[in-house]
């Protein structure tokens, strides 16, 4: 059966440089260790949902149309322009691409639009005719799973695959109803404000009780919690800015065709791809 998965690359990329244990210098000075993070993560997430089709999607420098909803959406993050080398992931994103290249896999820097959209769109295009399986920390992948998308955390023996079972186990909400939960929460990643006084076990119980953001807005003169009442209806504007922030957009281009996506990992290890490029 085919199987396609979707590597989020910069969050893999973040995650392997700030969690290798140190700075590692190949025999011509130069740092590798997000390198060799990322394509030894990669061959073992490979090896853990083995797809037949992989791409791997890295954010690109674009306009924002969130920004335009929102000025301070993800205005908290560090402008990495200003990074020095050494604590700077993108240092080494040209070596990662290097190595993908060698190894015959499809990627590519997502513009115009986040890349979290482009993944949705593919989940959306081709989760019916086959099982997907996305590689990434970030939650807001939460709101695609269903039977057949589910969201791989790797974390070595540690990895864990995200299903409806695990989002309600964690969040006590179904999938379908993240957008709609992080609207009343806020998003501290993304720096997104949620209503005042509403944290995740009151979000929840809000969803429980009417189904989604647009009823709990409808209804919101029948909460029996005055301080909730009062939150939620003061911040009605600022929670439907939340949910076009929050709910991925499944519409965006797909850079790649799956027909072009099929992969069948040879057996390379990272060692092997980092004499091919060079690096060892």
């Amino acid at each position: 059966m085919d199987k396609l998965l979707i590597i989020d690359g910069t969050n893999l990329l973040f995650q392997m440089f700030y969690g290798m244990p140190s700075r590692i210098i190949n025999k011509d000075g130069k740092a590798i260790q997000g390198t060799l993070g990322f394509i030894g993560a990669t061959i073992k997430i490979m090896k853990m949902a083995a797809p037949t089709h992989l791409v791997i999607l890295f954010d690109g420098e674009h306009p924002n149309a969130r920004t335009e909803l929102l000025a301070e959406y993800k205005a908290n993050r560090p402008d990495y322009s200003l990074v020095a080398e050494e604590d700077n992931p993108f240092s080494q994103i040209d070596d990662v691409y290097r190595a993908l290249s060698f190894m015959n896999i499809r990627h590519t820097e997502v513009q115009q639009v986040e890349t979290d959209d482009v993944i949705a769109s593919y989940a959306y295009t081709y989760g019916e005719q086959m099982p997907i399986v996305i590689s990434s920390f970030d939650s807001d992948f939460f709101q695609l799973i269903n039977d057949n998308v589910k969201i791989l955390r790797y974390r070595g023996k540690n990895t864990v695959i995200c299903d409806t079972t695990y989002v309600k186990e964690k969040l006590n909400i179904t999938p379908h109803q993240y957008a709609d939960f992080k609207s009343l929460t806020g998003d501290n990643a993304d720096n997104i404000k949620g209503a005042d006084k509403v944290g995740p076990k009151t979000a929840a119980l809000l969803l429980h009780e009417f189904g989604d953001l647009e009823s709990i807005l409808a209804n919101a003169e029948s909460i029996t919690k005055p301080t909730i009442q009062k939150s939620i209806l003061n911040n009605t504007i600022r929670l439907r800015n939340n949910y076009k922030l929050i709910k991925l957009d499944a519409k965006a281009a797909l850079p790649f065709h799956k027909k072009v996506l099929k992969y069948d990992y040879s057996g390379i290890t990272t060692n092997e791809v980092l004499s091919g490029i060079g690096l060892r």
